[in-house]
C-alpha cells in the first residue's frame, strides 16, 4: 500500500480487501505525545478483534509505551496518560512486538491512521530497527470518504460519531483502547453502508483524495519554558 500525501489531501494505492462483511478484523488505536507524526513519539496501543454480529465482549490488549520525549500537559489533559506514568511504561520495541503477535495476519482497522497511526509506526520502527508489519489496514476515514464524496469537512471521529448519531456519554476519549470501540462502531456504520449498496469490497484508488486532519492549536502552543 503506498500513501501519497499532499499539502491538504493525500490519496491511497495498492490495497484491495475483500470481502468486507465476512471477516474477522483486529481494530487499533495509538496515543501519542501530539499530532506531528514527524518529531511525537508514541505513548499507548490499543486493540480489539471485531465480527459484524458478534457480542460486544472482544479480546483485547492494551499497554502504555514509554515516551522517548515529555508529554505536554494540554496532551495529559486530553489523554489522562500522564509523565509519571512513563516513567514505568515499557518501552516501544517490548509494547510492539507483543501488538504484533496480538495482530496475527488480521486485517486492521483504523480511523485517520493513514495520515497518522501508520507513519508513527513506521517512523518508529526505523528508529528501534524492527520491521514493520505487512497486514492490510482499512481506514473509516478513507472507506467514508470513497462512498461520500459529497462531505467536504474533514473526515473526523468527532464528525462521523455526529454523522451516525453515536451515544459516547461515559467513554473515556483519547483512551486507545476505548477509542477502538468508537472506530468498531464506526466501522460497523460504514460496513452497513457499504452492504446496502451491495458493495463487498474496498479497493484503494488514487484518484480519490482525503482531507488531512488540521492540527489543533494546543499541538502547536509551545509549553512554558520551550
Amino acid at each position: 500500500m503506498k500513501i501519497t500525501f499532499e499539502s491538504d489531501t493525500y490519496t491511497v494505492e495498492g490495497l484491495s480487501v475483500k470481502p468486507l462483511q465476512d471477516r474477522t478484523y483486529c481494530i487499533f488505536d495509538l496515543e501519542g505525545t501530539g499530532i506531528d507524526i514527524a518529531v511525537e513519539s508514541v505513548t499507548q496501543f490499543g486493540a480489539m478483534y471485531y465480527k459484524r454480529g458478534e457480542a460486544a465482549d472482544k479480546a483485547s490488549f492494551a499497554s502504555l509505551v514509554r515516551a522517548c520525549k515529555p508529554i505536554p500537559e494540554a496532551v495529559e489533559k486530553l489523554t489522562g496518560i500522564k509523565n509519571e506514568a512513563m516513567l514505568q511504561a515499557p518501552h516501544f520495541d517490548e509494547v510492539y512486538k507483543q501488538f504484533c503477535s496480538f495482530i496475527g495476519d488480521q486485517v486492521l482497522v483504523t480511523h485517520a491512521g493513514y495520515e497518522y497511526d501508520l507513519p508513527m509506526l513506521e517512523r518508529h520502527c526505523k528508529q528501534f530497527g524492527l520491521k514493520m508489519f505487512t497486514n492490510k489496514v482499512l481506514d473509516t476515514k478513507a472507506m467514508f470518504t470513497y462512498i461520500h464524496p459529497e462531505v467536504t469537512d474533514v473526515v473526523s471521529t468527532d464528525f462521523l460519531i455526529h454523522y451516525y448519531n453515536l451515544n459516547t456519554e461515559g467513554i473515556h476519549r483519547h483512551d486507545a483502547l476505548e477509542d477502538c470501540g468508537i472506530i468498531a462502531r464506526i466501522f460497523e456504520c460504514v460496513l452497513e453502508e457499504y452492504e446496502q449498496r451491495g458493495v463487498d469490497h474496498f479497493t484503494a484508488d488514487s484518484g480519490k483524495r482525503m482531507k488531512r486532519f488540521v492540527i489543533p492549536e494546543m499541538y502547536l502552543t509551545k509549553e512554558k519554558g520551550d
